[in-house]
């Protein structure tokens, strides 16, 4: 092992990190704001990635795609909230989660109808491609492209929570949306604008990381199981909680696949100590979860 590949390691885990905060980010305002256990939310994931593949396919532009992705998941969202989401606000969880499980369904099905059962691939942009080269260290210029990308959206999100109007009226709606209703905010234009942010912050993280892996019928539904992780460790309803705990959980599973066969090889045969390395680093995200839940069962920066 070398510093250049640990540095290498560590720049795929921020990389997987924010990818998983742009999931995480809406999934945690949806159920915030709403109080909606999103089952569905993986599915505007793949949404994106399908629209970005599909656009940038036909016009030969992967600006066009992130565009199509972002509107396509939005959309979507805002037709999920007002049709179906908005009929759920008063009803217990476990209805909520059985809509949202049977949107997954519809949406994987009518995915494969449009589509195929094939899956579509997406080019990394030429201005992208290649590698950035520091002395002896290279890195992929797409992939560092993404951790920016990322963080550009981390820090506009802020802003939008913590400096607009709107994000006002997301945080109040948080705290008391019987208060902001009786204030004449009209709540359900709140809750269909925040289930399109949502979606169209998983619509954009999906385009990214078309261009990295296949677009696929049922792609989102891994990435989902992540980002609840995610939300669990942050705290459910903090954009701060969701952004720390997404970084954790793409450092500790990228380093983790790295670094534990590495050190069971001191121990044992490399062929077993690569097989047990595996088998742990792929349990050490919930073993992370477990830990944040027993000595802060909000999660780090949730509230009681």
């Amino acid at each position: 092992m070398t510093a250049l590949l640990l540095l290498e390691q560590t720049l795929n885990g921020l990389q997987f990190g924010l990818m998983l905060f742009l999931m995480a980010a809406g999934l945690t305002l949806i159920f915030g704001v709403m109080g909606i256990i999103n089952l569905a939310h993986g599915s505007l994931y793949m949404v994106g990635a399908f629209a970005a593949a599909a656009v940038a396919g036909l016009t030969g532009s992967f600006l066009l795609g992130l565009v199509a992705a972002l509107a396509a998941a939005a959309m979507m969202g805002a037709i999920v909230e007002i049709t179906v989401i908005r009929r759920l606000y008063d009803r217990d969880h476990l209805d909520q989660v059985l809509a949202t499980f049977a949107l997954i369904l519809i949406f994987s099905e009518g995915t494969r109808w449009l589509f195929g059962s094939f899956p579509l691939y997406l080019d990394v942009p030429a201005m992208l491609s290649g590698a950035v080269s520091i002395g002896a260290f290279s890195y992929p210029l797409y992939r560092l492209a993404i951790i920016v990308m990322g963080l550009v959206v981390a820090a506009g999100l802020f802003l939008l929570i913590a400096r607009t109007r709107i994000g006002i009226r997301i945080r109040a709606g948080e705290s008391d949306r019987e208060m902001i209703a009786a204030l004449g905010v009209d709540i359900s234009k709140l809750y269909t604008i925040v289930f399109a942010l949502g979606a169209a912050l998983a619509g954009f993280a999906g385009a990214l990381v078309g261009a990295i892996q296949s677009v696929e019928v049922g792609m989102g539904e891994p990435v989902l199981i992540l980002a609840f992780v995610v939300i669990v460790i942050g705290g459910i309803g903090s954009i701060k909680g969701a952004f720390v705990g997404a970084i954790l959980v793409g450092l500790t599973d990228t380093l983790g696949r790295f670094l534990l066969p590495i050190i069971f090889t001191a121990f044992m045969d490399p062929s077993a100590a690569t097989a047990a390395g595996s088998a742990l680093a792929s349990m050490l995200i919930y073993i992370l979860m477990a830990m944040v839940l027993i000595f802060r069962p909000t999660g780090l920066y949730g509230s009681a």
